[in-house]
């Protein structure tokens, strides 16, 4: 596990709010930094804010969020329980995916936000967010069902929420992929 060079969430959120380091910066209406408790056992990693977030502030707050609440509360978890931050603080004009320069210049932050939370589980929501904590290319659907390691912590690839409304036939799959987690986090 890497070491933070910040005392606590709210100490390296502060450092970061104002972050200009791409053109995203310019765009964005709320930075957003990430959202739960801080010393969680389980933390979440999406991909990016979307236009609900860049309003609010917070992540997964939009149809996705609710889906999302929903599956934690089948898992017996809720929002205080866990983190949720994603690769981009910054949403990409129009919900693009996150450009590689972005992800490259953003990561560090999420990386930092590991540090100092010192999950046991990672899950990663989406493609995007699972082969960015991998550094792999390989298609989501080949990653998920299985255990990976991020910085020695357990990590579960499974569907973001949005895929999940698209298409509803991933349901099952992560229904598995999150009692997967579940038994994990119950074995601590």
């Amino acid at each position: 596990m890497i070491k933070s060079s910040y005392s606590s969430i709210q100490v390296h959120r502060e450092a970061i709010c104002n972050c200009q380091l791409c053109p995203l910066g310019n765009t964005r209406n709320k930075f957003v930094y990430g959202d739960g408790n801080p010393n969680a056992d389980v933390m979440f990693v999406g991909e990016a804010p979307g236009q609900r977030e860049d309003e609010q502030g917070v992540p997964f707050v939009g149809r996705a969020g609710e889906l999302l609440d929903k599956i934690l509360a089948a898992i017996q978890f809720s929002r205080q329980d866990i983190f949720i931050a994603n690769i981009l603080k910054c949403r990409p004009p129009n919900n693009r995916d996150p450009l590689p320069e972005e992800m490259e210049l953003c990561f560090p932050y999420l990386k930092e936000q590991v540090a100092i939370i010192k999950p046991k589980i990672i899950c990663a929501l989406g493609r995007v967010a699972g082969q960015a904590l991998l550094s792999t290319t390989t298609p989501l659907g080949k990653l998920r069902g299985k255990w990976h390691e991020y910085e020695s912590v357990p990590l579960m690839l499974t569907y973001h929420p949005a895929a999940l409304l698209r298409f509803p036939s991933y349901k099952r799959d992560t229904w598995n992929d999150m009692k997967m987690l579940k038994a994990k986090y119950d074995s601590f």
